[in-house]
């Protein structure tokens, strides 16, 4: 069964004021209802006014996308009824959109696809419902309008993707490019929701809401393509219905019938006139972005382009490795993309708290050969972990002394081999015979004797001599 899914993304523009008024837009660490005034809370009488720097972010989304720009746009009224919507209806853009027709390349199952736009259009966030106690079932739920008349830009995929896995690559990248064009904080909470929907080729299609995570897109469409093909296997009819995704047990729950376009009564906002501002997108510079960037990454740090891909997956991972990549381009893109992501992921650290000076000191010593890379991790690790715990961090170097994780002198790597060689016959015959695995055993006896502080391919050719010099 083929699976077909398009996308909505909202996204919050990082603008200081909101929308249609001049309320501060910073509401995250705020009491609830302290960044409202007469127009956000919809009061009689209140006139909105247009944002201009939010119409200028919007227009940058649209370019960076590709998208072509109307000459006039619009903004509408959608009518519904809604704790967290206090003037009756949103003001969103419906017929005549900011933009229109546009793309988006990612690296798709079947290599790089080109996933279609089909609009870009701007409209205020609604507030927020707080619902308190009672885990699924709440007591009672609170509204808070902080976040009522911020500056949105949703984000409309025509049906190209393919599977959750597309989905997730869609919104990583297209994140990226928000975060380059500098409209957009990934870091701000509420700043990203996606409404997904989807369907098994020939059968009705479902809208998912509720997903606010990267990670929740993944997993609330792999649930749903997983109950949809089910229920087809038995028989059963897929209706078409919006369903909610609850995060907390990556399941979606049956929410209401699915609305029509005409049940939200659109019409045009008759307190703001239309926009004319195709003109404006000639002026506007862009960037250098993710796809440019990973290509400049290749020629001039000679990046293979799977470390290339990773490092400019993020205006503030690619920054980092720029920064600490003069010590040794390839040695740095390995020991950032293969290395260090993994660990902070572990730690649920991200990029901004690794010291780049300590890193990079790091590099220096892993390039200088004084320590394995073994031994490298596991300096790496402690110094993440002191991060972590708020402790002071030391230096790489003392770090290692410390530790006791540099590698053996020659003399005594000798001795060494030259113990395990012959407190081990058995395996020596077999390495004589041709046997591969006993080098690996003899490797690792040697690596425990020295905890990690030889080099194994090294090692390996010493052993190798080791064995010849005895037989001698």
């Amino acid at each position: 069964m083929t699976v077909i899914i398009g996308l909505e993304i909202h996204c919050q523009l990082n603008t200081r004021s909101k929308m249609f008024c001049g309320c501060a837009a910073g509401y995250q660490d705020s009491e609830p209802n302290t960044h409202v005034c007469p127009v956000c809370l919809g009061l009689p009488g209140s006139l909105p006014g247009i944002n201009r720097t939010a119409v200028m972010y919007a227009l940058k989304v649209a370019k960076a996308l590709d998208c072509e720009v109307p000459p006039e746009s619009e903004f509408s009224r959608k009518n519904y009824f809604y704790p967290d919507l206090p003037k009756g209806f949103q003001i969103t853009q419906y017929d005549k959109p900011l933009a229109v027709r546009g793309s988006l390349l990612i690296d798709g199952e079947d290599g790089e696809k080109a996933v279609r736009i089909t609009r870009v259009h701007m409209e205020e966030d609604p507030g927020r419902l707080v619902h308190m106690g009672g885990g699924d079932r709440p007591r009672y739920t609170l509204v808070d309008y902080n976040r009522s008349g911020i500056p949105l830009i949703e984000i409309v995929t025509e049906p190209d993707l393919r599977s959750p896995k597309e989905a997730r690559k869609f919104l990583n990248k297209l994140r990226a490019t928000l975060e380059y064009l500098g409209v957009f904080d990934s870091d701000r909470e509420g700043s990203i929701r996606v409404d997904a929907n989807i369907s098994m080729e020939g059968h009705a299609r479902v809208e998912i809401k509720n997903i606010s995570s990267y990670k929740g897109v993944e997993k609330a469409l792999t649930f749903e393509v997983t109950r949809q093909k089910n229920a087809i296997r038995r028989g059963v009819k897929i209706e078409r219905e919006t369903r909610h995704f609850v995060e907390a047990r990556g399941v979606t729950t049956s929410s209401r019938s699915k609305e029509e376009e005409n049940d939200y009564r659109y019409f045009p906002e008759p307190d703001l006139p239309p926009l004319r501002v195709s003109g404006w997108v000639e002026d506007i510079e862009l960037p250098e972005l993710p796809d440019a960037r990973r290509q400049r990454f290749i020629d001039q740090y000679a990046c293979s382009p799977e470390h290339a891909r990773t490092l400019t997956g993020g205006i503030r991972l690619a920054g980092f490795y720029e920064e600490v990549a003069p010590v040794d381009p390839p040695l740095a893109a390995t020991w950032v993309a293969d290395v260090l992501l993994g660990e902070l992921s572990y730690r649920d650290m991200g990029i901004d708290s690794v010291p780049v000076h300590v890193f990079r000191e790091l590099l220096e010593i892993l390039r200088a050969g004084t320590i394995t890379d073994k031994n490298g991790v596991d300096v790496l690790r402690t110094l993440l972990d002191q991060v972590r715990e708020r402790q002071e961090c030391e230096s790489p170097a003392a770090c290692i002394v410390r530790l006791d994780l540099g590698k053996k002198a020659g003399g005594e790597i000798d001795r060494i081999i030259n113990t395990v060689v012959r407190s081990n016959p058995g395996a020596v015959s077999d390495v004589k015979a041709g046997k591969k695995g006993a080098v690996h055993f003899l490797v690792g006896q040697v690596m425990k004797e020295t905890r990690g502080r030889a080099d194994p391919a090294e090692l390996n050719r010493l052993l190798l001599e080791e064995i010849d010099r005895l037989e001698g």
